[in-house]
């Protein structure tokens, strides 16, 4: 269904910011960044975490460019008018339209230190389940993925494919931060096993 660009540009925004400053949120483990280098970072949740997802990121990187892996759904639409907003760069596409430009604007985007943001279960599923292109983009670019598990004490969960949780105002928001540093895959038989053994590690946690 169409959203209105006045709730996507204003009312979206300001909404999902006021939620999130309510939520009392931890963050472990606290050394977390030092882990990080000069390089680019690709930085993901649950497609079904997104409200708490997108701002976390720009709270954890205030003084990094921030780019947005977005479908070019409908719905990717309504998305990318909300994350223009939050200051976020966008990159629109997926891997099913417009996968190669996509791939060569996240290898760019790497080269030059930013933090691309997506959810590697998006924009259509399967739940819980990494996308091999995202894995082998932080594995050629010796870039580290770092997955944010977001667990709330008390939120409203849809019915939908992606289990969609919205957090309640205040709700105790629990993050960890896991840092996965990537092989260098030889085959494509290597990643496609390693991405279902880390999809498994991560959809139970």
């Amino acid at each position: 269904m169409a959203i209105s660009p006045l709730i996507s540009r204003h009312l979206l925004p300001l909404t999902l910011k006021l939620l999130y400053a309510s939520l009392r949120i931890s963050v472990t483990p606290q050394s977390w960044k030092r882990q990080l280098s000069d390089k680019g970072a690709i930085f993901t949740f649950w497609h079904g975490k997104m409200v708490t997802g997108w701002l976390l990121a720009r709270a954890l990187f205030p003084e990094k460019n921030i780019i947005a892996v977005v479908s070019l759904s409908e719905d990717g639409r309504t998305l990318s008018d909300t994350l223009e907003q939050l200051e976020y760069t966008l990159i629109r596409g997926s891997s099913s339209r417009g996968g190669d430009e996509v791939r060569h604007a996240m290898q760019k985007a790497l080269q030059r230190s930013n933090i691309i943001v997506l959810t590697p279960d998006g924009p259509r599923g399967p739940v819980y389940q990494f996308k091999y292109g995202t894995l082998k983009i932080a594995s050629r670019n010796g870039c580290p993925l770092i997955f944010a598990e977001i667990s709330y004490e008390n939120s409203w969960k849809l019915k939908s494919w992606d289990k969609f949780e919205i957090p309640k105002p205040f709700s105790r928001t629990a993050i960890t931060l896991h840092s996965i540093d990537l092989p260098a895959f030889e085959s494509e038989e290597e990643l496609r096993m390693y991405t279902t053994t880390l999809s498994n590690r991560l959809g139970h946690v």
